[in-house]
Parts: C-alpha cells; structure tokens; sequence
C-alpha cells in the first residue's frame, strides 16, 4: 500500500464575476415578494385567490364607468374607492403577508438570506416595501382604469385635467391605506411560523377593535368620543384622515383631522420598529 499522496484537479476555481452587492440583494427580495404577492411565477393554484382579489376591486372601478357613461354621474369617486374596496384589501394582506414571511420562518430559511450580504433589516424592509406596493397596486390599479374609463368621456382638456387631479388623489388615500394596512399586516405575520395562524391574527386585530368604535360612535352622538373613537381602529385610521383631506362625511371626526394624520404616522412608524427589532432578535 503506497504512502504517497495524490491531490486531483476535478475543475474547482475562484469565482471571477461580477459581486452585485448589498443593493441588488435587497431589490431582488423586493421583487420576489411582488411577484409572489399576486402568484406570479408560481403555480396556478397560488394565481387563484390574489387575482380574485384583484377582479372584484376591479369590477368595481368597472361599474362605477359604466353608471357615470349611461348617467353622467359620478358612482364611485377616486378618494372612496379605497374605503369600499377596504375590507377585500384586508382579506389579501390577511392571505399574503403570511406568505411573504411566516413561510420563510416555518421553513427555516433565514439563516439562507442573513448569510451575506444583506442584513436582518433589509430583509425586514423588503418585505414590507413589497407588501406596501402590492396592497397599493391592487387600489391603484382600478383607480387607473376609472381614470382611463372617465377622461376621455369629458371631451375637453379641462375635463381630463381635472379627472387627472381626481386620480392623483385617490392616489394618496390608496398610499394611506397601503400604509397603514400593511405595517400592521407583516408585523402581525412575522410573529407567527404558521400561514393560518397569521392569516387569522392579522384579521382579528384589524376587525376586533370595529364593533367597538361602532358602537362608542353611537353612544357618543355628537360629543368628542364619538370623533375620537375610530382612532383605536387601525381598519378607520386611514379613512379618518381621508375624511380630513378631502371633506368627507363618511365618519364623525369633527376638527381632530390632524391628529388622524399625526396617529397614522405613528402607527406606522412604531410598526416598521417592532418590525427590525422582531428580525433583530429573531432565532436562526
């Protein structure tokens, strides 16, 4: 039996290509969350319910051209179609941001995406930046086929001008609604490994607070506990300050318009930070 040593070259070599970095790692996990948002790329099974989702929002806008060419009046204006398409807006997050991060901690595969190069709160961000933008997609999208639906009917440039203004408007209160809806939503998802039990908790801490602002509203009449209430519901929050921007009637806020905004900002804001430090002291 020979003592010598034989080292064989089976090929293996440096890796000589371009690095892409921190940057594109992070852009990359945007837009797979995107994608996996609405089921693309996926199989057709996973396509069924965001894009159900997505025709009855659109069915809307869709009634709402057909009323104003056979009237000439305006169904469904750009600010409120948010407020209607609110609760269908609820059940997709309740159903994807589960899918955007409770599947990654059922799996296990963090430890894949903290290797290197980015960090926990890239990963954390990404996320809620890809939920963000689906959510706002999935208003803005039928916003923009109101739009398409209504300018061109007016036959003037004034007309189209200010439907335009109208559209830019809805808009924002979709932002809003994205905002709000989706802090909560990844927040709530990230604290469960299971898509059920996150689907249910995101539901439930939305829906939960609703019938108890609905009735202090009733009990309140016209006093201050009555505009103040809807502050305790994420699921009014955004509406309130709708009603604030844009005059709306649709809930008693009287002069506290502001603090609707400063409390949605908060809201939001104190949700991105539970959300690094859930990923900060998340277990590999």
């Amino acid at each position: 039996m020979s003592d010598t040593s034989v080292i064989h070259d089976i090929g293996y070599q440096r890796y000589a290509g371009a690095r892409l970095g921190r940057a594109y790692a992070v852009r990359a996990l945007f837009e797979h969350g995107l994608r996996v948002a609405f089921g693309l790329g996926r199989s057709a099974k996973a396509k069924i319910f965001p894009w159900i989702v997505v025709g009855l929002v659109t069915l809307l806008a869709v009634i709402a051209v057909a009323v104003r060419a056979q009237t000439g009046e305006t169904f469904l204006p750009y600010q409120e179609l948010p407020s209607v398409a609110s609760l269908l807006v609820l059940v997709f997050l309740a159903v994807v941001a589960p899918e955007l991060v409770s599947r990654d901690l059922r799996n296990q595969t963090l430890p894949l995406y903290f290797s290197r190069p980015i960090k926990r709160s890239d990963y954390a961000l990404a996320k809620f930046a890809a939920l963000f933008t689906a959510s706002w997609l999935l208003m803005a999208g039928p916003q923009l086929l109101l739009f398409a639906g209504s300018a061109f009917s007016t036959g003037t440039g004034a007309g189209a001008w200010a439907e335009a203004r109208g559209m830019l408007g809805g808009w924002v209160v979709s932002a809003l609604y994205a905002l709000v809806f989706s802090s909560v939503s990844v927040l709530v998802a990230s604290l469960a490994s299971r898509r059920a039990f996150a689907a249910g908790a995101i539901v439930v801490v939305f829906m939960v607070t609703t019938p108890v602002v609905g009735l202090l509203i009733s009990l309140g009449g016209d006093g201050n506990l009555a505009k103040l209430a809807p502050l305790a519901s994420p699921f009014l929050l955004p509406e309130g300050v709708r009603v604030w921007l844009y005059h709306a009637d649709s809930l008693p806020i009287g002069s506290f318009g502001p603090l609707y905004a400063l409390v949605t900002v908060l809201l939001t804001a104190a949700c991105t930070l539970l959300l690094l430090l859930r990923y900060r002291k998340v277990s590999l």
